[in-house]
């Protein structure tokens, strides 16, 4: 009887953990994605802004003082609306997106 509910028992072991996993892995690779997906072509990977499109737009470098002195708030306002020749996002994601992309530029000058 107890080699059957080992198994049983191990199964759902791992299902609780897996649920119980902080879920803000997932959402550091889900917000890789999207920067990749919506901002590398301007500011390039590591938030330079040296990328081809980037410098013939003279795309701010994420990394830079500037940008990193700007609140969350005013961050997040210029994702959601845009300003100059970079498009809103409003319309495209979603505010905990934009939020967690507020997070992820933080976190470039650390990479």
């Amino acid at each position: 009887m107890r080699r059957f509910f080992l198994p049983i028992a191990t199964g759902i072991a791992i299902c609780f953990s897996a649920l119980a996993f902080p879920s803000c892995l997932k959402a550091d690779g889900d917000v890789a994605k999207v920067y990749k997906t919506n901002c590398v072509l301007c500011h390039a990977a590591d938030g330079s802004g040296t990328s081809p499109s980037g410098k013939a737009m003279k795309a701010k470098d994420l990394r830079s003082a500037e940008v990193q002195g700007k609140t969350d708030a005013e961050l997040e306002e210029f994702i959601t609306k845009g300003q100059g020749k970079m498009p809103a996002f409003g319309k495209k994601l979603s505010p905990d997106t934009i939020k967690a992309l507020v997070a992820y530029i933080r976190a470039l000058p650390k990479q």
